[in-house]
Parts: structure tokens; C-alpha cells; sequence
């Protein structure tokens, strides 16, 4: 037990080491500049002490202007650095991604041709047996007699009862009668009128 402890702390510290570098491009830096905190990811440092030197500049303060210069100088060269880490990192999961793949590819030619080997030779080599010349099934005849299982439906009925007898016309419809204009509510009396 104790080994297997011993052993994911190792994996765990491995990977967060290696996420440390790529973490640098968004992770949020407090710098202790001359004028105070600058908080931020790394550009938006770079970005606000360009803009403080240019400040400096504007008002005659080369000093300033300068050492504000150094701090985005420094947060820049961190930058790059970290983007420079994380390309060569992609480019080395391409290449072994690339490598992964050639391999693939080969097993499967591999495995093409050593099936294309173990087929018969009477039959064409890559063409498959075409179904329509395989035996087929007779088809049945499920007469009305016997209990297929099915639910009898009215349209199933209708089709099985004998068509011998014509069908009643139907008696036209009696015209709807109109209904009697009601009397205005004013001229009708009201249950408490008649008290």
C-alpha cells in the first residue's frame, strides 16, 4: 500500500510540473512596480506598464518611463518563453501523434495483407460473396383462417365482409333552424322589476 501512495504522489507532481510552464500565459501575476500593484495575466502587465511608460514619457519623467520599460521588458521575455515551451510542447505531441499514426498504418497493412493471404483461393481475392446469389427463403402464405397473432382492425373487417349488400344512402340533413333574435335587456323585465 504504501508504494501505490508513494507513486500517484510522483504522477501527480509530474504532471503539475509540467502544466506550471503552460500555466504562465494565463495565470494572474501581482507585480510590485514603482507606482504600486499591477495585477493581471502577463500581457495585461506588459500592456499597462507600456502604457505607464508612455505616461512618463509624455510628462518629461525619463527615469520612469525607463524603469517601467524594464518591468514590461521582463514580463515580456516570461512570455515568450512560455509560448516558446508550449509550441516545442505541441510540436513534440504532433510528431509522436505522427508516429502513432504510421504505426497504425502499418499494422493495418499488415493485417490487409495477411488476411488478403488466409482467404481461399478459389474465391477472388478483396470481393465479397454477393448476397442476391445466396439461397433464399420461401415465402409463406398465411391464409385468414389461421392465428397469425394480429389484432383484428374494423378496415379488416370491412375487407373481409361480403360486398352483396349496396349501402343505405344517407337522408339529407334537416336545415338548422335560426335562432330568435333575443329582446334588448332594456324592454325585458328584470326578477327584481317584478317584486
Amino acid at each position: 500500500m504504501r508504494s501505490s501512495n508513494k507513486r500517484s504522489r510522483n504522477k501527480n507532481n509530474r504532471n503539475r510540473s509540467n502544466n506550471n510552464v503552460g500555466n504562465v500565459v494565463n495565470r494572474v501575476f501581482d507585480s510590485s512596480g514603482p507606482e504600486g500593484k499591477v495585477r493581471g495575466t502577463p500581457q495585461q502587465i506588459i500592456d499597462k506598464y507600456n502604457q505607464l511608460a508612455r505616461d512618463a514619457q509624455l510628462s518629461n519623467d525619463r527615469v520612469n518611463a525607463e524603469n517601467f520599460q524594464q518591468h514590461a521588458e521582463h514580463y515580456m521575455r516570461m512570455l515568450s518563453e512560455a509560448q516558446r515551451e508550449q509550441d516545442a510542447r505541441r510540436e513534440q505531441q504532433e510528431r509522436e501523434n505522427r508516429e502513432r499514426q504510421a504505426q497504425r498504418d502499418a499494422e493495418r497493412a499488415a493485417r490487409a495483407e495477411q488476411d488478403q493471404q488466409s482467404q481461399p483461393d478459389d474465391e477472388p481475392r478483396g470481393k465479397q460473396p454477393d448476397p442476391a446469389d445466396a439461397p433464399q427463403p420461401d415465402v409463406m402464405d398465411v391464409s385468414a383462417d389461421s392465428d397469425s397473432g394480429l389484432v383484428e382492425t374494423p378496415e379488416a373487417k370491412a375487407e373481409e365482409a361480403p360486398q352483396d349488400k349496396p349501402k343505405k344512402p344517407r337522408a339529407p340533413r334537416k336545415p338548422r333552424k335560426k335562432p330568435e333574435p333575443k329582446a334588448d335587456a332594456a324592454e325585458a323585465p328584470t326578477p327584481d322589476a317584478a317584486e
